[in-house]
């Protein structure tokens, strides 16, 4: 069992900045993938960005040059530059690991026009 704790999020104007982290505990060892997933209203929940164990960065292409994501397979940020009111969404921390899907409670990400 992995357990997963966020923090960050909150509201900002448009060209502003956030940064979210996610920090997991129990079987981290046993963690593949690490990163971030985002739904806004009647969306569909979309990958954002990750991490792999190896190192691996991957990038949705929305987000490609404004985001980052940082740290360690068991703890990591999203560094979030330049929003658009697109970006608005609940993000959701998320990690793969033995061959299971674990979620964060999702933290709201609001970015105003």
């Amino acid at each position: 069992q992995v357990q997963l704790v966020e923090s960050g999020g909150g509201l900002v104007q448009a060209g502003g900045s956030l940064r979210l982290s996610c920090e997991a505990s129990g079987r981290t060892f046993t963690i593949y993938t690490m990163g971030w997933y985002r739904q806004a209203p009647g969306k569909q929940r979309e990958l954002v960005a990750r991490m792999t164990r190896d190192g691996r960065l991957d990038y949705a292409d929305s987000v490609e040059g404004r985001f980052t994501v940082s740290g360690k397979i068991d703890h990591i940020y999203l560094q979030m530059n330049s929003l658009k009111p697109e970006d608005t969404a609940v993000y959701y921390c998320h990690v793969f690991a033995t061959a299971q899907d674990y979620w964060g409670q999702g933290t709201q990400v609001t970015v105003s026009s």
